[in-house]
């Protein structure tokens, strides 16, 4: 990964609409984004994918008023994924993990399965009830999954642009997110830029010594 090349450049604003994503890169990112980590591994996300116009479209009418002007970046881009979140998680959604993970041997020791499984109940009782923030913790999760996809994103070649721009709830009402036991949480544009729009001006960042203190 070109570190020095990633640092420079911009999000893209405008992608070019002629331009889609081969299927296999496409396959690679999603293999990459349904491996991203989640906390106890609570795996709190469901990704909609739009690869069609007649997707893309649904979201770019969705969005909300004052947030039209992501219209094209959405209607532009090769593939928009929608990432949501789950508003709490239930007994079932918490024994589909475990069943999972007990299928994939992820502790051969079912000893250890089992003081897992008890010690993830504990972790989530205490987000639940004791700091009350057990669905502000998993949207944490969400947005650390973006990082990650938009790195990888950009060693596939492929430009990778977070939108926070849009209505949750016009976005749930038209995808039925809701109905589902999720809500959405943020968008993410993938593509490749327009050349004839790309920002070459300098990245503005505060200096390295206004940002770190070393202890």
């Amino acid at each position: 990964m070109n570190l020095d090349k990633i640092m420079k450049k911009h999000l893209t604003r405008y992608f070019d609409p002629s331009k889609t994503i081969p299927e296999d890169t496409l396959q690679q990112l999603l293999r990459f984004l349904r491996s991203t980590p989640s906390s106890v591994n609570v795996q709190p996300n469901h990704f909609y994918v739009l690869a069609t116009p007649e997707g893309k479209e649904r979201l770019a009418a969705n969005l909300g008023e004052r947030f039209q002007d992501n219209a094209e970046k959405i209607l532009n881009a090769s593939h928009t994924i929608i990432l949501t979140t789950r508003a709490d998680v239930p007994d079932s959604h918490l024994d589909a993990v475990f069943t999972k993970e007990r299928a994939d041997g992820r502790f051969p020791d079912p000893s250890k399965q089992e003081l897992w499984e008890s010690m993830t109940r504990d972790f989530l009782d205490l987000r639940n009830y004791g700091y009350k923030d057990l669905n502000h913790w998993m949207e944490k999760q969400t947005y650390m999954a973006v990082g990650l996809t938009m790195m990888a994103a950009a060693e596939l070649g492929v430009e990778a642009t977070p939108l926070e721009g849009f209505d949750p709830a016009s976005v749930d009402k038209a995808f039925k997110i809701r109905e589902t036991g999720h809500s959405t949480t943020v968008l993410l544009a993938l593509g490749y830029p327009d050349p004839r729009k790309v920002y070459t001006n300098p990245i503005s960042r505060f200096d390295a010594d206004q940002l770190f203190t070393f202890i």
